[in-house]
Protein backbone atom coordinates (compact mmCIF):
# COMPACT_ATOMS: atom_id res chain seq x y z
CA UNK A 1 0.00 0.00 0.00
CA UNK A 2 1.14 3.54 -0.80
CA UNK A 3 0.29 6.13 1.86
CA UNK A 4 0.52 9.87 1.34
CA UNK A 5 0.51 12.21 4.34
CA UNK A 6 -0.49 15.86 4.36
CA UNK A 7 1.37 17.40 7.29
CA UNK A 8 0.42 21.01 8.03
CA UNK A 9 2.77 21.80 10.92
CA UNK A 10 6.34 20.63 11.52
CA UNK A 11 5.40 19.73 15.10
CA UNK A 12 2.25 17.70 14.27
CA UNK A 13 3.72 14.63 12.62
CA UNK A 14 1.97 11.29 11.96
CA UNK A 15 3.49 9.60 15.02
CA UNK A 16 2.14 6.04 15.38
CA UNK A 17 0.36 6.16 12.02
CA UNK A 18 3.79 6.42 10.39
CA UNK A 19 5.06 3.68 12.73
CA UNK A 20 2.24 1.39 11.58
CA UNK A 21 2.93 2.12 7.90
CA UNK A 22 6.65 1.49 8.34
CA UNK A 23 6.04 -1.80 10.16
CA UNK A 24 3.84 -2.87 7.24
CA UNK A 25 6.61 -1.86 4.79
CA UNK A 26 4.17 0.43 3.01
CA UNK A 27 5.46 3.20 0.75
CA UNK A 28 5.22 6.60 2.44
CA UNK A 29 5.26 10.06 0.87
CA UNK A 30 4.51 13.55 2.21
CA UNK A 31 3.09 16.90 1.34
CA UNK A 32 4.61 19.17 3.99
CA UNK A 33 2.55 22.34 3.85
CA UNK A 34 4.98 24.20 6.12
CA UNK A 35 7.68 23.72 3.48
CA UNK A 36 5.91 23.59 0.13
CA UNK A 37 2.28 22.85 -0.74
CA UNK A 38 2.92 20.30 -3.49
CA UNK A 39 0.20 17.70 -4.06
CA UNK A 40 1.02 14.54 -6.00
CA UNK A 41 -1.02 12.83 -8.74
CA UNK A 42 -4.01 11.00 -7.24
CA UNK A 43 -2.87 7.80 -8.95
CA UNK A 44 0.40 7.83 -6.98
CA UNK A 45 -1.11 6.69 -3.65
CA UNK A 46 -3.73 4.34 -2.22
CA UNK A 47 -4.41 6.06 1.12
CA UNK A 48 -4.38 9.74 2.01
CA UNK A 49 -3.86 10.72 5.65
CA UNK A 50 -4.50 14.38 6.55
CA UNK A 51 -2.95 15.54 9.81
CA UNK A 52 -3.83 18.33 12.25
CA UNK A 53 -2.82 21.98 12.48
CA UNK A 54 -3.50 25.29 14.16
CA UNK A 55 -5.54 26.74 11.30
CA UNK A 56 -9.27 26.55 10.69
CA UNK A 57 -10.70 25.20 7.44
CA UNK A 58 -12.67 28.45 7.09
CA UNK A 59 -9.46 30.52 6.84
CA UNK A 60 -8.86 30.30 3.08
CA UNK A 61 -8.14 34.04 2.91
CA UNK A 62 -5.28 33.58 5.39
CA UNK A 63 -3.71 30.44 3.88
CA UNK A 64 -3.08 30.52 0.13
CA UNK A 65 -2.64 26.73 -0.16
CA UNK A 66 -5.94 25.82 1.49
CA UNK A 67 -8.20 25.98 -1.56
CA UNK A 68 -5.86 23.68 -3.48
CA UNK A 69 -5.75 21.21 -0.61
CA UNK A 70 -9.53 21.15 -0.39
CA UNK A 71 -9.79 20.37 -4.11
CA UNK A 72 -7.17 17.65 -3.72
CA UNK A 73 -9.11 16.03 -0.87
CA UNK A 74 -12.37 16.14 -2.82
CA UNK A 75 -10.70 14.53 -5.83
CA UNK A 76 -9.11 11.84 -3.65
CA UNK A 77 -12.53 10.99 -2.22
CA UNK A 78 -14.13 10.99 -5.68
CA UNK A 79 -11.42 8.62 -6.92
CA UNK A 80 -12.34 6.20 -4.07
CA UNK A 81 -9.01 6.46 -2.29
CA UNK A 82 -8.84 5.62 1.38
CA UNK A 83 -8.93 9.04 3.06
CA UNK A 84 -8.34 9.49 6.79
CA UNK A 85 -8.31 12.82 8.61
CA UNK A 86 -7.03 13.59 12.10
CA UNK A 87 -8.41 16.68 13.91
CA UNK A 88 -8.00 19.47 11.30
CA UNK A 89 -7.84 16.68 8.72
CA UNK A 90 -11.24 15.39 9.85
CA UNK A 91 -12.61 18.92 9.53
CA UNK A 92 -11.26 19.23 5.97
CA UNK A 93 -12.95 15.94 5.09
CA UNK A 94 -16.25 16.87 6.68
CA UNK A 95 -16.33 20.10 4.67
CA UNK A 96 -15.41 18.21 1.49
CA UNK A 97 -18.46 16.02 2.13
CA UNK A 98 -20.73 19.05 2.46
CA UNK A 99 -20.77 19.53 6.25
CA UNK A 100 -20.14 22.74 8.20
CA UNK A 101 -17.00 23.47 10.24
CA UNK A 102 -17.03 26.17 12.89
CA UNK A 103 -15.53 27.29 16.20
CA UNK A 104 -16.86 25.23 19.08
CA UNK A 105 -18.10 26.84 22.28
CA UNK A 106 -15.60 24.68 24.18
CA UNK A 107 -11.94 23.96 23.59
CA UNK A 108 -11.01 20.37 24.41
CA UNK A 109 -7.34 19.87 25.22
CA UNK A 110 -5.96 17.01 27.28
CA UNK A 111 -6.84 13.43 28.17
CA UNK A 112 -10.59 12.85 27.96
CA UNK A 113 -12.86 9.85 27.60
CA UNK A 114 -14.38 9.01 24.22
CA UNK A 115 -17.54 6.94 23.84
CA UNK A 116 -18.53 4.85 20.82
CA UNK A 117 -21.97 5.65 19.40
CA UNK A 118 -21.90 3.02 16.66
CA UNK A 119 -21.24 -0.70 16.31
CA UNK A 120 -19.59 -0.19 12.92
CA UNK A 121 -16.97 -2.84 12.13
CA UNK A 122 -14.31 -0.15 11.72
CA UNK A 123 -14.25 0.36 15.50
CA UNK A 124 -15.14 -3.17 16.59
CA UNK A 125 -11.81 -3.73 18.40
CA UNK A 126 -11.93 -0.45 20.31
CA UNK A 127 -13.42 -0.33 23.83
CA UNK A 128 -16.90 1.11 24.30
CA UNK A 129 -15.26 3.97 26.22
CA UNK A 130 -11.58 4.85 26.31
CA UNK A 131 -9.40 7.80 27.20
CA UNK A 132 -7.39 9.43 24.44
CA UNK A 133 -5.73 12.76 23.67
CA UNK A 134 -7.53 15.87 22.38
CA UNK A 135 -6.39 19.25 21.13
CA UNK A 136 -9.06 21.18 19.27
CA UNK A 137 -11.27 24.25 19.38
CA UNK A 138 -13.35 23.69 16.25
CA UNK A 139 -16.08 21.19 15.48
CA UNK A 140 -18.27 20.17 12.54
CA UNK A 141 -21.66 18.82 11.58
CA UNK A 142 -21.97 15.18 10.58
CA UNK A 143 -21.75 14.86 6.77
CA UNK A 144 -24.81 13.47 5.00
CA UNK A 145 -24.69 9.66 4.70
CA UNK A 146 -21.78 9.44 7.14
CA UNK A 147 -21.97 7.18 10.19
CA UNK A 148 -21.33 8.84 13.54
CA UNK A 149 -18.68 6.85 15.46
CA UNK A 150 -17.66 8.72 18.65
CA UNK A 151 -18.64 11.47 21.06
CA UNK A 152 -17.31 13.09 24.25
CA UNK A 153 -18.94 15.15 26.98
CA UNK A 154 -17.57 18.33 25.45
CA UNK A 155 -18.04 17.61 21.75
CA UNK A 156 -20.66 15.46 20.02
CA UNK A 157 -18.78 15.02 16.76
CA UNK A 158 -15.61 13.05 17.46
CA UNK A 159 -15.46 10.76 14.47
CA UNK A 160 -17.26 9.38 11.44
CA UNK A 161 -16.94 6.99 8.52
CA UNK A 162 -18.31 7.56 5.03
CA UNK A 163 -18.84 4.85 2.41
CA UNK A 164 -16.23 2.65 4.13
CA UNK A 165 -13.30 4.47 2.49
CA UNK A 166 -13.36 7.87 4.20
CA UNK A 167 -13.00 8.50 7.95
CA UNK A 168 -12.37 11.39 10.29
CA UNK A 169 -11.18 11.41 13.90
CA UNK A 170 -11.39 14.62 15.91
CA UNK A 171 -9.04 13.31 18.62
CA UNK A 172 -5.36 12.35 18.47
CA UNK A 173 -5.26 8.60 18.91
CA UNK A 174 -1.95 8.62 17.00
CA UNK A 175 -0.28 10.39 19.93
CA UNK A 176 3.10 9.32 21.28
CA UNK A 177 5.33 11.12 23.76
CA UNK A 178 7.34 12.92 21.09
CA UNK A 179 4.21 14.28 19.41
CA UNK A 180 2.63 15.27 22.71
CA UNK A 181 5.73 17.13 23.88
CA UNK A 182 6.05 18.83 20.48
CA UNK A 183 2.41 20.01 20.52
CA UNK A 184 2.69 21.26 24.09
CA UNK A 185 5.90 23.14 23.30
CA UNK A 186 4.47 24.85 20.23
CA UNK A 187 0.82 25.35 21.20
CA UNK A 188 0.89 25.97 24.95
CA UNK A 189 -0.68 29.42 24.53
CA UNK A 190 -3.95 27.55 23.93
CA UNK A 191 -3.85 26.04 27.42
CA UNK A 192 -6.27 28.54 28.88
CA UNK A 193 -8.28 28.00 32.05
CA UNK A 194 -11.48 26.26 30.90
CA UNK A 195 -13.70 23.29 31.76
CA UNK A 196 -12.18 20.98 29.15
CA UNK A 197 -8.65 22.32 28.96
CA UNK A 198 -6.09 20.63 31.18
CA UNK A 199 -2.89 22.32 32.28
CA UNK A 200 0.36 21.24 30.71
CA UNK A 201 1.39 19.78 34.05
CA UNK A 202 -1.83 17.75 34.28
CA UNK A 203 -1.48 16.53 30.69
CA UNK A 204 2.05 15.30 31.28
CA UNK A 205 1.19 13.75 34.64
CA UNK A 206 -1.26 11.45 32.85
CA UNK A 207 1.10 10.35 30.07
CA UNK A 208 2.29 7.22 31.90
CA UNK A 209 -1.32 6.21 32.56
CA UNK A 210 -2.65 6.52 29.01
CA UNK A 211 0.09 6.78 26.37
CA UNK A 212 0.93 3.09 26.03
CA UNK A 213 -2.64 2.16 25.10
CA UNK A 214 -2.89 4.67 22.26
CA UNK A 215 -0.68 2.73 19.87
CA UNK A 216 -2.88 -0.38 20.05
CA UNK A 217 -6.03 1.71 19.60
CA UNK A 218 -4.54 3.42 16.54
CA UNK A 219 -3.19 0.21 15.04
CA UNK A 220 -6.53 -1.60 15.50
CA UNK A 221 -8.33 1.28 13.83
CA UNK A 222 -5.85 1.46 10.94
CA UNK A 223 -5.93 -2.30 10.34
CA UNK A 224 -9.70 -2.16 10.08
CA UNK A 225 -9.74 0.98 7.94
CA UNK A 226 -7.03 -0.07 5.49
CA UNK A 227 -8.78 -3.31 4.62
CA UNK A 228 -12.42 -2.27 5.09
Amino acid sequence: MRIHFIQHMSFEHPATIADWANEKSFTISYTKIFQQAFFPPIASFDMLVIMGGIMGVYEEDKYAWMKTEKEFIKKSIAEKKKVLGICLGAQFISEALGAKVFSHTKKEIGWFEVEKVSSHKLIKKLPQTFTTFHWHGDTFTLPDNAIHLFKTSACAQQGFVYNNHVAGLQFHMEINEDLLNSMAENERTELIKADYVQTETRIKQQVSKYISRQKKYMYDFLEAFAFL
